[in-house]
């Protein structure tokens, strides 16, 4: 089978599947009265004023590092941050947990002092001369 009617099969079977919707109803209606109706929709009232108080401004992990003009994989490694992690939460199969949010609310703000923390460091007394076998003996 080619490649041009494997697609041609998906494509019948892709449009057999999908489901058919009337929206002649819809589409009668004036922008008013569809407005009226959402409203009237019990299960999907808009948010209000006092809601948005509410609601603590999670940070969108997405806009931080696209402001960076950073890949995932850069940003991830820039920030030690596991790849798969933050492709969880970009695509909101997870969220942060608090200790990540407020990581993240250090890179947006600070990502130069982030990124010189996390730079290797010596450890302390590693550049130390090693003793040799003979100096233990001396002693």
């Amino acid at each position: 089978m080619s490649a041009a009617n494997i697609m041609k099969k998906t494509a019948e079977r892709t449009k057999a599947q999908r489901t058919k919707h009337d929206w002649s109803r819809a589409d009668a209606m004036t922008a008013a009265e569809r407005h009226a109706a959402a409203l009237a929709d019990p299960d999907a009232q808009p948010l209000t004023a006092e809601d948005f108080a509410r609601m603590k401004p999670v940070p969108r992990v997405s806009i931080i590092r696209r402001a960076f003009r950073l890949s995932q994989e850069e940003f991830a490694a820039q920030f030690h941050i596991p790849i798969g992690t933050l492709r969880d939460w970009e695509q909101g199969r997870k969220e942060p947990d608090a200790a990540a949010k407020a990581y993240l609310r250090v890179i947006a703000s600070e990502p130069e002092t982030v990124r010189r923390a996390l730079l290797p460091r010596p450890r302390p007394g590693g550049m130390k001369r090693k003793r040799e076998a003979g100096d233990v003996a001396r002693r």
